[in-house]
């Protein structure tokens, strides 16, 4: 297949769920997809190689991070970001354009970008649609993310309708940017929890021949479940032979849910800043490991897993190490959560292919629960 295609492999009876294969110049993506985040240029306690071993098949990198520490050109001399940390097969590089409009009292929006102080070291820096391009193709990205205007939630509904119209037009001025020979450029869709506007992000937006497009401004503060009620309306007005990305979403609920509404790809930094402070994905749900009753509990975190901490290590040792405030602690835990969010994908895709997905999708919902 040739560079930037999309090919959708099977489709699940009765759901909008589909498996599917992208190609990218450093190898094949097969979703649904799971990508781990590496803010700055690292998945973090994470080992290159262990990420290759749980299943990753691409990660993330952070535009905005990496363009104030260590810069762009510091890695474009260092071989590019894959060479930099290591990672050989595919990087998705966001904008930039969420942390910089996260950023509130520190930034200033018109027409050619964003203006915005450094939260290093106070520093002014500026960064528009062709300089979030220039950034992501000196880190030597495989999926560059256009540059929009991410609103916060909640919004008036005619600041909402700016940042709609200036994300278009940010992204004409993208495409004439990037190099669409070594880079997939992806456009992203906004307009909050208003459908008209969504839907007529939508259509301007894949008005551009793009390799793929995502939906962004979810999960920035709105009511998760009208996330889930507008995901099955959404994702379909999307091409059906592009992939489609929701970016920064979610729990394993979430993701199943996505999955079924017709969505190809997900990032999200929980898995991993949960892992941190104590909270592990199981089967049946999620658990605080630093809960009294695992102090002497022999089993696994959860015997249906087979993460390399589920099989070696006990409730009460991984409660211990946390508890004591150790490095492995961790480790271990994020080893674990990132394995379960990699595997979960994996097994939606074999259902996918295999037929089964309603049944597979059904027992996940009724056995998985977010309140332990």
């Amino acid at each position: 297949m040739s560079f930037g295609s999309f090919q959708v492999e099977a489709r699940a009876a009765g759901s909008n769920a589909r498996a599917g294969k992208l190609h990218t110049l450093r190898g094949e993506i097969k979703t649904p997809v799971f990508m781990p985040v590496g803010t700055k240029a690292t998945v973090k306690g994470m080992l290159p190689e262990e990420l290759k071993q749980i299943g990753s098949q691409i990660i993330l990198g952070n535009t905005y991070h990496l363009h104030l520490r260590p810069g762009e050109d510091t890695i474009k001399k260092l071989g590019g970001l894959h060479k930099f940390m290591n990672w050989p097969d595919p990087i998705l590089t966001d904008s930039g354009g969420f942390q910089v409009f996260s950023l509130s009292q520190l930034r200033k929006i018109d027409e050619e970008g964003v203006t915005f102080k450094s939260h290093l070291d106070g520093r002014q820096h500026f960064i528009g649609p062709e300089k979030s391009m220039d950034i992501q193709m000196a880190l030597g990205s495989d999926i560059i993310m256009a540059f929009d205007e991410c609103p916060p939630h909640p919004c008036e509904k005619s600041a909402l309708k700016d940042a709609v119209d200036r994300t278009h037009r940010w992204l004409d001025r993208c495409v004439k940017h990037v190099d669409h020979s070594k880079h997939l450029l992806f456009g992203i869709a906004q307009g909050g929890l208003d459908y008209n506007l969504r839907k007529e992000s939508i259509e301007q937006v894949c008005s551009q021949n793009l390799p793929g497009y995502a939906l962004g401004g979810f999960s920035v503060g709105e009511p998760i479940e009208e996330m889930h009620q507008m995901l099955p309306e959404l994702a379909p007005l999307l091409p059906q032979d592009k992939p489609r990305y929701l970016m920064g979403v979610g729990t394993p609920l979430d993701l199943i849910r996505a999955i079924d509404a017709g969505i190809d790809m997900f990032d999200c930094v929980l898995p991993t800043r949960v892992a941190r402070n104590g909270t592990l994905f199981t089967s049946k749900g999620k658990i605080s490991i630093k809960r009294e009753e695992f102090r002497e509990d022999e089993s696994s975190i959860d015997e249906l897993s087979d993460s390399y901490t589920a099989k070696n290590y006990s409730k009460a040792y991984l409660r211990h190490l946390f508890m004591a405030g150790e490095i492995l602690s961790a480790r271990l835990n994020t080893i674990h959560n990132l394995h379960f969010y990699l595997d979960l994908m994996a097994r939606a895709r074999v259902a996918i292919c295999e037929g089964k997905w309603t049944s597979f999708r059904n027992q996940f919902l009724a056995t998985y629960t977010s309140s332990n």
